[in-house]
């Protein structure tokens, strides 16, 4: 989709019809500094370039943005892209644009090790201006959302580069601030650039109904006006469908069709009052029939986001599920704009107090407050990308107090969530009064009670590998850190130990004294035991290091080249175990797992395990995490690969599903015998549909093998399929 260039006159139309008081000469002082400024510069359209700040301004007086706001989106590539300095800015335009502006300028100019740290310390920068200013964030999302309407003009790996950060960082910080409608287009408009194919056949099968949807929604809001208008004043209406991001995650994420998809069509009551609300809920149910647990009060039960709706999920008089959202005014005000309604110098829409909006803006100062003691910055990233997810549980007090974690916290996580004491004193956990295990998920609904004790010792080190908020792990560090450090200390020296071991690395005193100053110097660490300490309590995390480490080590430690005329005499190269070699690991005990029962040719990985040596697993078996780097323990995980003739016998199990019919057995047991196939066991078994499942444990030497047996297997009379399980 194409975006016309937006133009002063463009701006200076969204402010006339906008209900609020903009101080045009600021403004038009700001868009002429900003087209002297930008005046020899172009997009990489070819387009002005003053028509991207133009087109951000326009974004932000959609949004009910104030003067300074939309000051400030003129003018925020002046200071980065321009000789005009923040001074200059300041003298100009007072304190107050100058520090929007400063805020959101890129860091772009300090030199970083990596874009990941980059990444990081940009947005630690536009957190602390947020915990400050909020406007900065919404700032930087409209200057994001208009560089993604126009990003067909970036190379195609930059495009992907920008959408991956959109769906892990800016689309979620959106999310929390309640700003709906920038959240969705620059969902959508990012999975458009990650897979565009998906995106055009969604896309499509949109199309293909847009008529039949139409007439679906308009002919509901006509039924549900009629009945409700004479029982409840001023009731509006207004129909939508899901966005294509949001049809993306259950179709394609969830594996569902877009027919099982129940809430792609929705119908909004906007109403006057609260009570209204729950009226026009009771008419709802009454004119259809509600679908079980599909209703959710999010009036009572706000979500962080300062949303509040009632959803209800019913069945149409053609038998097509759609989603009714009920809410007032003010509601639908602050669910399409967020934070941006209700932010301390808007006038107008807002709290009544200033204190209200500083609690919804807490969860700023937390992160903050959580990576305040961490020596990695790069962990920001990671904690928006867990902490700031959409799925989010709601759980209780037993007082009743409201606590939201996201989807898949435990009790810990909770415990940590009222107080760092009551976490740190934690010995067990009650929901709904029945004691649960310590790494028990909680659930929307649930009442969750901490039992705790004074004689407690604090924490366990294993907790780390179980909660799932950063604000947990960061806690119980913190309590490591403070209360253990002798215990840290030892923990750490056994951890680096293990990993010099693991890659092969042997230092003399004077080289290991080395390592560790270099190593402190970087996580300002003053003493080895300091460094120690941080890689006891988790502050320094060794699977990020140790490649670097290596690297360096081999690079030093490489011999030189033997003179050709005394070349010693080649060596035997070692075999390896089992058919299968282990990366920097000699005659280590191999065991292969039987979750996944892995064949030669298979993609192979290898788990250390603790006194078994190594366990060989498939690549894609469902106890290796698709992403090492956020596994619980990544050190443990190690490459592997099948070496040479493998001459070994492996069991592998086959299910075969076929018609049903006479003799079916004795033909599968015959083929397998006329290829000399050792039986270990074999069961058969009928379904509801008539067919017969057949399942056939076997003897085989390799990938090869087996896909020859299934081959010979599948010209059986009357097969449908065989696969490996």
């Amino acid at each position: 989709m194409a975006w016309p260039l937006k133009t002063y006159d463009d701006l200076i139309a969204l402010i006339n019809e906008s209900e609020h008081d903009y101080d045009m000469p600021v403004i038009d002082r700001a868009y002429q500094l900003a087209l002297t400024s930008h005046q020899d510069q172009k997009r990489l359209s070819g387009a002005p370039y003053i028509s991207h700040p133009v087109a951000v301004a326009c974004i932000l007086v959609e949004l009910g943005m104030d003067t300074e706001s939309v000051a400030a989106g003129l003018l925020h590539d002046v200071v980065e892209d321009t000789p005009v300095n923040l001074e200059q800015i300041k003298k100009s335009f007072g304190p107050e644009i100058a520090n929007l502006i400063d805020g959101v300028t890129k860091l772009g100019r300090i030199p970083y090790s990596s874009r990941e740290e980059q990444q990081a310390e940009n947005l630690r920068k536009m957190l602390i201006a947020m915990a400050d200013d909020i406007r900065v964030i919404i700032i930087k999302l409209a200057d994001r959302l208009h560089n993604m309407r126009t990003i067909e003009f970036m190379s195609p790996q930059k495009q992907r580069d920008k959408a991956l950060e959109n769906m892990e960082v800016y689309a979620p910080i959106a999310h929390r601030l309640g700003i709906r409608a920038v959240k969705e287009e620059l969902e959508d408009l990012s999975l458009r650039c990650l897979d565009p194919v998906a995106y055009e056949e969604i896309e499509n099968g949109l199309a293909l109904r847009r008529n039949e949807r139409k007439a679906f929604i308009d002919q509901t809001k006509k039924y549900i006006y009629e009945r409700v208008s004479p029982l409840i004043p001023n009731v509006y209406l207004e129909g939508r469908v899901k966005s294509i991001n949001g049809i993306f995650r259950k179709t394609f994420i969830q594996g569902r069709s877009m027919e099982e998809i129940y809430d792609i069509y929705a119908v909004r009551v906007i109403v006057d009052t609260v009570n209204d609300c729950y009226n026009v809920l009771g008419i709802i149910h009454d004119m259809y029939r509600p679908i079980p647990n599909r209703f959710k009060d999010y009036i009572s039960t706000p979500k962080p986001n300062l949303y509040q709706s009632l959803h209800t999920t019913v069945i149409g008089k053609d038998g097509i599920p759609f989603e009714v959202q009920i809410r007032t005014w003010e509601m639908h005000h602050t669910a399409e704009y967020g934070i941006a309604a209700h932010w301390k110098y808007k006038l107008g829409i807002g709290p009544k107090s200033n204190d209200s909006l500083e609690q919804r803006l807490a969860w700023i100062r937390q992160m903050l407050e959580n990576q305040k003691d961490n020596e990695d910055a790069t962990d920001l990233v990671r904690t928006i990308k867990s902490d700031l997810v959409p799925e989010e549980v709601f759980v209780f007090t037993p007082r009743g107090d409201v606590i939201s974690l996201p989807s898949g916290s435990t009790v810990i996580d909770f415990a940590y969530a009222i107080h760092s004491a009551v976490g740190n004193r934690m010995v067990g956990a009650k929901v709904d009064k029945r004691i649960v295990p310590i790494d028990y998920k909680v659930k929307t609904g649930q009442i969750i009670e901490i039992l705790t004790s004074k004689e407690t010792h604090g924490p366990s080190r294993d907790w780390l590998k179980i909660v799932k908020t950063s604000e947990a792990r960061n806690k119980i560090r913190a309590w490591f850190k403070r209360e253990k450090r002798d215990e840290n200390i030892i923990e750490g020296k056994a951890e680096l130990e293990r990993e010099f071991r693991r890659n092969g690395i042997e230092l003399n005193e004077a080289e290991l004294a080395a390592l560790l100053e270099k190593i402190g110097a970087k996580q300002n660490c003053t003493s080895a035991d300091d460094v120690y300490s941080a890689i006891g309590y988790g502050g320094i995390q060794l699977w990020k290091i140790m490649p670097r480490i290596k690297e360096d080590y081999m690079k030093e430690k490489r011999p030189a080249p033997p003179v050709p005329a005394q070349a010693p005499a080649k060596q035997a190269p070692k075999k390896p175990v089992g058919g299968v070699t282990v990366d920097g690991m000699d005659n280590c005990l191999i065991k292969f797992s039987r979750c996944c029962n892995p064949l030669p040719g298979d993609d192979i990985i290898g788990f250390i395990t603790r006194g078994f040596g190594v366990s060989i697993h498939k690549r894609t078996c469902s106890n290796v995490p698709k992403n090492l780097s956020e596994a619980s323990e990544p050190e443990r995980w190690i490459q592997a690969h099948w070496t040479g003739v493998v001459k070994e016998e492996f069991k592998s199990t086959l299910e075969i599903v076929a018609i049903d019919r006479s003799g079916l057995l004795a033909d599968v047991t015959q083929q397998l015998f006329n290829m000399h196939i050792f039986i270990h066991s074999l069961n058969s078994r009928e379904t509801k549909d008539g067919s017969a499942v057949i399942c056939a444990t076997i003897t085989i030497n390799g990938l090869e093998h087996l896909n020859s047996i299934i081959s010979r297997l599948s010209n059986i009379q009357g097969i449908i399929s065989i696969k490996r399980s």
